[in-house]
């Protein structure tokens, strides 16, 4: 079983979290996290994680 993760939000963050009202935070940051790892080519075009090359 996955622990529930507990992060501090700067106040920034929490203001743009606030744009998403009515949708649950986590699903709001997993969703960032997701659109980061691609933007930065952690994920393949399937969404898995890329296998790091030595």
């Amino acid at each position: 079983m996955i622990r529930p993760l507990t992060v501090r939000l700067t106040p920034d963050t929490s203001r743009l979290l606030r744009l998403y009202r009515g949708q649950q935070p986590a699903t709001v940051l997993g969703r960032a996290m997701r659109l980061l790892a691609t933007a930065d080519g952690h994920l393949d075009p399937a969404g898995n994680i890329k296998q790091q090359r030595p």
